[in-house]
């Protein structure tokens, strides 16, 4: 006996369904879990003696994932496209603040990048202003990007400004992370090999130069740089930092010493919370806890391209990848360093380390994803598929790009109904 789905059926199993990817959203939730246990993990002994509280400093990131969340799922309610408006006000906001942290920022370390004693990094809010911006202005030159006079030039005036900006600070990894996201969006967006080549050149050449000059960032780097050489070949001769993490890693074995029991957190291995909490998870959970949170962030970015393929317009399409590449990018640098597959870079590992202005953006940049995987029947997709020649849903205009991340299709067909 067939069984006929009845109006209450239907609705019912509607309002259980949300338009969110459901996927991405636990991920990004069990990795925010994840990272505040191994926020108190590693502060505890530290909370305790500066504070007098062992969990201050995990209810100070507690405050600020109550606060990431909150944004996330405002702007995850927005409809992306609301971005094509408000992408040069912020970068004008993010040059200002970049250029406000120069003279009133708190210096730490030899650095001035922060402000209110380090809690807020303009840097952090530059590379999700990057990303808009660049997504918003990509997709509105289409091929024209290929001409020398649209594409490269303003390209490289855009990032030169941001990265020079926060090389001043200075603060050698964010500027490398701006520069390397810029260029894969600039890449996914249909830019030729020609282009790419003479960016690579003038990236190493700018790099090279860099590192001549005497001052303070290039003797960080030239030593960052020589230590890292000297590791590859005998590990006793690379930097304190890398022999620190690398006895994480062999101490935790295959399932770890246990939660909280690291030796290295206690003096020995610096800045346990921040950069190098993924030694610890490697040291407390061993090489088990390791592929776990690298299988989150491989599903991360996997539901991440699935929406950037997915997207109505090459608007989306952009957004969705240039943030999968800084989540990507940096989680991928973090764990590496720590194994010493790459120079020491100070990017924190997406989600888990401590501290408020890197955790928040990323959050609001998840908004931003979930915002591109919404499917409502008020905005129905568009009849063509393709990134070459979309229609536009809402205002029904042609969108143009030069990328194609789908083969035909790739979408679920969705009945509708017909009305003469």
């Amino acid at each position: 006996m067939a069984v006929t789905e009845t109006t209450e059926t239907r609705t019912g199993r509607k309002a259980l369904s949300l338009p969110f990817d459901m996927p991405l959203l636990l991920t990004v939730g069990a990795l925010l879990l994840f990272g505040l246990m191994m926020v108190y993990s590693t502060t505890f002994d530290w909370a305790y003696v500066d504070y007098g509280n062992p969990a201050a400093l995990f209810l100070r990131q507690l405050q600020w994932a109550a606060i990431g969340l909150f944004l996330m799922f405002i702007v995850a309610r927005l409809p992306y496209r609301l971005w094509q408006r408000l992408a040069v006000p912020l970068m004008l906001v993010t040059i200002l603040a970049l250029v406000l942290v120069l003279v009133l920022g708190a210096s730490r370390f030899n650095a001035q990048r922060s402000f209110f004693g380090g809690s807020v990094q303009p840097s952090e809010l530059a590379k999700f202003a990057t990303i808009v911006y660049l997504a918003v202005w990509l997709s509105s030159k289409g091929d024209k990007i290929r001409a020398l006079g649209y594409g490269l030039v303003p390209f490289g005036v855009i990032v030169g400004i941001l990265a020079g900006l926060i090389l001043l600070q200075p603060d050698l990894s964010a500027a490398a992370t701006i520069v390397v996201i810029a260029t894969l969006m600039f890449f996914i967006a249909g830019a030729d090999m020609l282009q790419m080549g003479l960016v690579t050149a003038l990236g190493f050449g700018t790099v090279w130069v860099l590192f001549q000059l005497p001052i303070s960032i290039a003797v960080t780097g030239r030593q960052r740089l020589a230590d890292y050489l000297a590791g590859l070949q005998d590990l006793t001769q690379a930097s304190w930092h890398v022999q620190m993490a690398a006895s994480a890693f062999v101490n935790g074995g295959l399932f770890g010493r246990g939660l909280g029991a690291s030796h290295q957190k206690f003096g020995f291995l610096p800045t346990s919370h921040t950069d190098s909490i993924f030694a610890i998870i490697g040291e407390e959970l061993g090489l088990f806890g390791c592929l776990i949170v690298i299988a989150f962030f491989v599903l991360l970015a996997w539901r991440g391209f699935l929406i950037a393929a997915r997207a109505r317009d090459s608007l989306g399409a952009l957004l969705a990848s240039g943030i999968v590449c800084w989540v990507a990018f940096e989680a991928l640098v973090n764990m590496a360093v720590m194994v010493g597959a790459l120079p020491f870079a100070g990017n924190a590992l997406p989600f888990i380390s401590y501290g408020g202005s890197n955790l928040v953006m990323m959050l609001i940049a998840m908004g931003v994803l979930l915002s591109i995987s919404r499917r409502t029947e008020a905005e129905p997709f568009p009849r063509k598929s393709r990134f070459t020649g979309t229609l536009n849903a809402e205002r029904g205009t042609q969108v143009h790009a030069t990328f194609d991340f789908s083969r035909r299709d790739r979408r679920r067909r969705v009945s509708r109904s017909v009305r003469r």
